[in-house]
């Protein structure tokens, strides 16, 4: 993989991380009640993350093993999952809403966050839908999945915790998630999705 493929990678990524959903509304409904509560439920969820990787990373190598025909029509079924992905995020920027904000602390928001993580589906399917789309045929399908695995556990990381210690020191003011930014990221986000759909569908 090159640079630029995983640097495509994070920018494809970034968007779905910050559009507010499960993961990121628990982590800063802890985060209310201090960073560590935050960052402890970030933990969590990026540990889920490790074993939608691990499922992930041997399925995508089994597949390639089986037929690289099968292999490049789940890239393509990943492309139309973007488009899909893309298209929800656009109609749901486009309709305000109340989202809701659970502010009750949890006793382990590690465990928490990590069922919080592992039970989630969407997560599940985005990584079938966009890892493959970054991974190139002569090369080991598993160690790909695992380095782009990383890069997006990485990334969550960074991203929720720097959240978790904004909503701490603000309260949760600045942290919040107003309808107002749930509505411009979720645009934004669509917007970008679509450009990445159509630029991996054109390699």
């Amino acid at each position: 993989m090159t640079t630029h493929a995983l640097g495509l990678f994070a920018l494809t990524v970034i968007p779905l991380i910050c559009v507010p959903g499960p993961d990121m509304l628990f982590i800063v409904s802890q985060a209310i009640s201090g960073a560590t509560a935050g960052l402890r439920a970030t933990a969590g969820v990026c540990a889920g993350y490790v074993i939608h990787s691990l499922l992930v990373a041997f399925g995508l190598a089994a597949v390639v093993a089986a037929s690289p025909l099968l292999f490049e029509a789940l890239r393509w079924a990943g492309v139309g999952y973007l488009v899909y992905l893309a298209s929800q995020l656009l109609k749901s920027a486009m309709k305000p809403q109340t989202a809701g904000l659970p502010s009750r602390r949890i006793a382990n928001p590690f465990r928490k966050g990590f069922l919080t993580a592992v039970f989630n589906p969407k997560g599940m399917m985005i990584y079938f839908a966009i890892l493959p789309q970054f991974m190139q045929h002569d090369q080991p399908a598993a160690q790909q999945a695992f380095v782009l695995s990383a890069i997006f556990i990485g990334l969550c990381g960074v991203i929720y915790s720097a959240l978790s210690v904004i909503t701490a020191a603000t309260g949760g003011k600045a942290g919040g998630i107003s309808d107002r930014r749930r509505r411009c990221l979720e645009g934004v986000s669509g917007g970008v999705l679509i450009a990445a759909a159509a630029k991996l569908a054109s390699r």
